[in-house]
């Protein structure tokens, strides 16, 4: 990084180090998804793959799920699916938002396997009635990460892919968590084994700078006007600085082996904290792939009613008088630790956990 800064540090052209690191993402690329447009932010990456699927489609509808989080930009923003977005409208037209597979809350109050995936037939019958000009691509996390690290069962993002090709709309993948490792495969669609059509990268790869990309294969790269030089550029995107962070990032992932680390520690973390929802009666569910981990909290395992804000604040605070640093401050308490993490660590802070959780308990922070 500092040879790097020491030569040139800003502007969206080629550079020997951005060469370097799309060399060594020729190693790890996702079946035919070889070809790469950097960008700064995840939300900048996302809004220029909605415009590429515009440009091959011709159509200009896009479909979102419930909990699904893609940036704050408009476009991004108009396709999230939360109660986030209120008091942004009005929000770009043509955005359709069908349930996700939050199996925990499923919004058919029916249980898997036994559901047949019924949310996807939900979504299916609410995009018939109201899709007007055709849908030009499903945007999908294979784990959601802010709605909680919500992971959804095998079926259902092949049946995302299978619902796409009816309505001859393309899939994209949002993989700005999921990507590199964090889910204890390289790319969050392996889980399901769903090639998409393009993917959305970030976070990880960046190693703490800027750094962001569309992901997608030699045929639609050269869709035009996207296509066309200029088309799909961004001022600083993978600007020599960033790309120098890249290769380092990237080279890092691969050389000490942190994909395994992911699938391996994300193992051992979710074994060590699987007792805590017999052990204490608000926390509703552990879940976790790699290192992926979610914890429902609520005020009782029957109702599933979520732990107040109050409640949440007070775990969080708590935490932190500990000397841990967590997202607690939500009833979905997401972990996701660096994917270098070991044994050691981990049983630190399971013991942090559970001490604070004992104390949540017998104090009856979470009837707040």
């Amino acid at each position: 990084m500092a040879t790097q800064l020491a030569k040139a540090s800003v502007g969206s052209f080629t550079s020997q180090v951005r060469v370097d690191f799309l060399k060594l993402f020729d190693q790890i690329k996702l079946s035919n998804l070889n070809r790469i447009q950097l960008y700064s932010s995840g939300a900048e990456a996302v809004e220029s793959a909605l415009r590429l699927t515009k440009n091959k489609t011709g159509k200009s509808e896009f479909v979102s799920f419930t909990g699904g989080f893609h940036g704050k930009t408009n476009g991004a923003l108009s396709l999230m699916g939360s109660d986030f977005k209120k008091s942004y409208g009005p929000f770009a037209p043509g955005a359709h938002i069908i349930p996700y597979a939050y199996c925990y809350r499923c919004p058919l109050k029916t249980t898997y396997p036994g559901c047949g995936i019924g949310c996807l037939e939900v979504g299916q019958k609410q995009l018939k009635a109201n899709v007007a000009g055709g849908i030009a691509a499903f945007i999908v996390e294979p784990v959601q990460g802010s709605a909680g690290n919500i992971i959804p069962p095998k079926e259902f993002l092949p049946g995302i892919k299978e619902l796409a090709a009816e309505h001859n709309a393309l899939l994209i993948a949002d993989e700005m968590i999921t990507g590199f490792g964090r889910t204890g495969v390289f790319w969050g669609s392996q889980l399901s084994g769903v090639i998409p059509d393009l993917m959305t990268i970030g976070k990880q790869f960046g190693g703490g700078l800027p750094v962001s990309g569309v992901v997608t294969s030699d045929e639609l790269v050269k869709t035009r006007p996207w296509g066309n030089p200029s088309g799909s550029s961004s001022s600083y995107g993978g600007n020599p600085l960033a790309a120098a962070a890249a290769r380092a990032a990237t080279q890092i992932i691969i050389d000490e082996n942190l994909v395994s680390n992911s699938k391996k520690m994300g193992l051992y973390l979710l074994e060590k904290l699987s007792p805590l929802s017999e052990l204490f009666s608000f926390i509703g569910e552990v879940r976790g792939s790699g290192l992926m981990i979610g914890i429902e909290m609520v005020k009782d395992q029957q109702s599933k009613t979520p732990l107040s804000p109050q409640a949440t604040g007070e775990i969080f605070r708590q935490f932190l008088q500990q000397g841990l640093l967590t997202m607690s401050y939500t009833s979905c308490f997401r972990i996701q630790p660096a994917m270098t993490i070991d044994r050691e660590t981990i049983d630190t802070v399971v013991k942090i956990i559970f001490k604070v959780f004992k104390n949540v308990q017998e104090k009856n922070i979470h009837e707040l």
